[in-house]
Formats: C-alpha cells, sequence, structure tokens
C-alpha cells in the first residue's frame, strides 16, 4: 500500500500552502517542524467520479502525474444530473433523490479514485457537490441541500474521505442569492469541520468572475481564497483582480481555480471570438503567480466534461477527452511551476512597480492580452517580469539587490532558459525579448549573481527540496 501522501496546511506567513515533512505529528505544527513549500497545480476534471470507470480514471491520473499537476479538482455530485444519471457503473450516489441513504457502491468509486490518485501523488481537490445542487438557478439540480440537511451531508462525507490527505472544495460555481444559499454553504462546511477538526484545508469555488473572498474571507473554516476569473482571456477586469485578494485581510492564500480553458469557447461567445488556444492560458498561468498566488489551476474544455463521442457535448468540445490530455497548455503548466520552485518561493510577493511606464501606459505595463506582470522576494535576491509578447520593456535595476545582477531569458513553452548577460545594480535598462513576434511570451528573470542560483526552471521540485 502507498504511503499516505502529507498533509497541506498554511504557511507561516499565510501567503502559501505548504506540507508536513514525513512522520511529523499534527502535520508538523506542534512539531515545529520546517516548512515545505507546496505548488498547487490543479487540473479540472469535474465529472472524474461521475462519467469514467476505474480504467480510464487510471490513463487519466497516469496523465496528470506525469505532467507535474499535483492536484485533481472533481465533483462528487455532478453537475450534470449527477443525481439521477448513473456514473460508468450504473450507481447513483442515493438510495432516491438524496442526500439520505447513501449508495455504498457509488461512494466505493469515489473513494477508490481518491486512493489511486494518492498513489500517484496527486491530492483531490474534491468539491461535495455542484452548486446547483444548492442554488439550482440555471444547472439541472435537483436543488437537495438546504441550512437544516446540509451539515449531516457534510458530517457524512467527512467521516467517509477526511483520513485521506485532500482538500476540500465547497461552492460549485454558484453564487449566493439569498440568506439561505450562505446558510447551506455554511452548515456543509462545519459539518465537515466537525470530524475533519481541520486536517485538510477547505476553500470555496465561486461562481463565474466570483471569489470565496467576497462573502466567506473571514470564516475561520475558510484556509484559503479561491476566485474564477473564468473564460475571459484579458488582464483588465479578470485576472487582475487576484491581487486583491493577496492584500485583503487577514492574509489568506489564493489561487484561481478556475481561469480560462484551453480550447473553450472565449467568453462563451465562439463565433465572436474563436476558441482559446495555448497561448490564452499560459497568461493567466503567470499572470496568477506573479500577482501573488499559491499555484493555478488548469482546465481543458473536452476534459473537465470527459467528452467523447457519443456523449453530450458541452458547448462545442473540439477534441474527444483523451486526445485532449496532451494539448500543449497542459503540458506547459510544468514550466511555471518549476520556474517558481527554482528561486525562493515563501518569500515571493507581486511587484509591478520594477516594470517602467511608458508614456502610454497601455504599452507598459500593458492592458487587454498585453499586461506585463512582475514578482520578487522580500530579501530582493531575485525577480521575474512576465512579458506576453516581443515587445521591449524598461526594468527598475533596483528591485534587485547585489553590486552585480544576472539577467536570464526563460521560455514559457518549451521551459528552457538561457543566460543573457550580468549587469550592475541600479538604473534603468531596456530589455528586448528572444522572440520578437506577438504571442511569443518570455519571463525575464533577475538574480543577484551572489546567490548562485541555478537556472531558471531547473527542476529542484521534481530532484530535490523547492526552495523555501
Amino acid at each position: 500500500m502507498a504511503k499516505p501522501l502529507p498533509r497541506l496546511r498554511v504557511s507561516e506567513n499565510r501567503r502559501f500552502l505548504v506540507s508536513a515533512p514525513e512522520g511529523a505529528p499534527d502535520g508538523g505544527v506542534a512539531s515545529g517542524a520546517p516548512e515545505q513549500p507546496f505548488f498547487y497545480l490543479g487540473d479540472t476534471a469535474w465529472e472524474l467520479f461521475h462519467r469514467l470507470t476505474r480504467e480510464e480514471i487510471d490513463h487519466y491520473l497516469r496523465d496528470r502525474a506525469a505532467r507535474g499537476f499535483t492536484v485533481i479538482q472533481a465533483v462528487a455530485l455532478a453537475e450534470f444530473d449527477g443525481i439521477r444519471e448513473p456514473n460508468a457503473y450504473g450507481h447513483t450516489p442515493f438510495d432516491g433523490d438524496g442526500p439520505e441513504g447513501f449508495n455504498e457502491p457509488y461512494w466505493r468509486h469515489v473513494e477508490w479514485a481518491i486512493e489511486r490518485a494518492a498513489e500517484l501523488g496527486l491530492y483531490v481537490g474534491l468539491l461535495p457537490t455542484w452548486g446547483d445542487k444548492w442554488n439550482r438557478g440555471h444547472g439541472i439540480g435537483p436543488e437537495i441541500f438546504t441550512p437544516q440537511n446540509a451539515g449531516a451531508y457534510g458530517r457524512a462525507l467527512a467521516e467517509r474521505f477526511s483520513r485521506h490527505s485532500l482538500i476540500w472544495i465547497l461552492g460549485g460555481d454558484r453564487p449566493f442569492q439569498n440568506a439561505a444559499h450562505l446558510a447551506t454553504v455554511r452548515a456543509m462546511a462545519a459539518g465537515i469541520r466537525e470530524i475533519d477538526r481541520g486536517r485538510n484545508l477547505m476553500t470555496f469555488h465561486p461562481h463565474g468572475g466570483g471569489a470565496s473572498s467576497e462573502w466567506l474571507h473571514d470564516d475561520d473554516w475558510l484556509d484559503f481564497n479561491m476566485r474564477q476569473n473564468g473564460h475571459a482571456v484579458e488582464h483588465t477586469g479578470r485576472y487582475d483582480r487576484t491581487i486583491e485578494d493577496t492584500h485583503r485581510l487577514p492574509t489568506k492564500p489564493v489561487i484561481d481555480g478556475e481561469p480560462i480553458y484551453e480550447d473553450h469557447p472565449i467568453a462563451f461567445r465562439a463565433a465572436e471570438f474563436g476558441h482559446s488556444i495555448a497561448a490564452d492560458v499560459r497568461r493567466p498561468l503567470y499572470w496568477d503567480l506573479f500577482a501573488g498566488a499559491c499555484g493555478h489551476t488548469y482546465g481543458h474544455h473536452s476534459v473537465w466534461q470527459m467528452w467523447e463521442p457519443g456523449r453530450k457535448p458541452i458547448n462545442n468540445p473540439l477534441l474527444p477527452w483523451r486526445e485532449a490530455l496532451g494539448q500543449p497548455g497542459a503540458a506547459q503548466m510544468i514550466h511555471g511551476r518549476r520556474l517558481i520552485e527554482s528561486r525562493p518561493i515563501l518569500t515571493r510577493i507581486p511587484d509591478d512597480s520594477m516594470i517602467v511606464e511608458h508614456a502610454a501606459p497601455t504599452a507598459s505595463p500593458g492592458a487587454g492580452r498585453l499586461r506585463l506582470a512582475g514578482t520578487r522576494d522580500l530579501d530582493r535576491t531575485f525577480a521575474m517580469i512576465y512579458a506576453p509578447t516581443g515587445r521591449p520593456f524598461d526594468v527598475r535595476m533596483d528591485a534587485v539587490r547585489g553590486d552585480v545582477i544576472r539577467a536570464w531569458w526563460f521560455n514559457p513553452r518549451t521551459g528552457t532558459a538561457q543566460i543573457l548577460d550580468e549587469f550592475p545594480s541600479g538604473g534603468t535598462r531596456r530589455f528586448h525579448p528572444p522572440d520578437p513576434g506577438e504571442y511569443l511570451d518570455s519571463v525575464l528573470v533577475l538574480d543577484d549573481a551572489a546567490q548562485g542560483y541555478p537556472a531558471p526552471g531547473a527542476a529542484i521540485g521534481e530532484s530535490g527540496t523547492p526552495l523555501g
């Protein structure tokens, strides 16, 4: 039997997620064990439990583990008539329309998937239910949860699953439209926490364009904030809001749990904007990370719904889910993870002030799809600037301390780095990205040369310990 995954917790500075060293009691908190940075690289597989056989689940999980993902987001009670439409083995979750009377074979399948994911080093971000089960809205429903019964359901789930190392994700893409909706989610969270007792982290998946912080930031059970910046591709009005949660008090980590999916109708308006491409999913990865996020979530429009020929499509998926697993955006997410893990993680902060504002600010730091973004560590031992295109930009070199600054170019499409040169500190300097074409993005990495950091993107998280 595989060793259990380490428990996750919030870092001491309340901005990131960390895992406890093997064998540390109480998740390493009481022991004072050193924090091991955990990079939340999620993949969206909402219909995983509902639509796939065990053989298919194994195929999917092996692929995602090989590509460096760390979290799989899936829903216990799925959106597409998950109460009445049976899973791949003909089982429904309840004896009736629920939520009473758990149907054991259905939940045994869910638990098998959680255990298999753990064997492959993957945490499951477990949504107890899609949001249409407490706010039907435009969903299928039925709306079965109320403030009176949601707590019992939460307790029942925690009694079954809290022994596993996982992440509880409440919500499910629905807004709070009345007091009963809010009370229902809080009751479910209280039921889980009563049994789980904080062993596993908990967050909330909001509606499109929304954030858990808007309603729940001060709730004790909400360990970190989750945004759904949604299926737009512009920085302005969507991804620029991640930093709002980074600066919110009390401090909590933040992650974008649902950005634009690859091959998704842009803004749900394919007739106007077409379907997204890999460049569209790379930009939010770096926008969110450089705004202070503790990781990032990827999604593919075919994979989240596990679409294949013969199954009703939702919003025109372009590929069967097995084929879609290999789309370029999915393969490029690991490059962002490795870039972050190749430098100190837990002291990293957002900082766009190092980007010199152009006479036309819409050029630099830019706007829309062409927004630049900066991050550095508190000690100024390194800084990074993400550039979505090959347009040159100016940098304040005092963003990094030290007499000599070593500059690199990192390629988000390939994960490779090339050293540019070494420069004296101070003043401003213009940098010309190595790929002048539009939508050929790059990351400028500036290091205090005295630190001796490895090449950006060196797979420290794969072959050793990530820098803390």
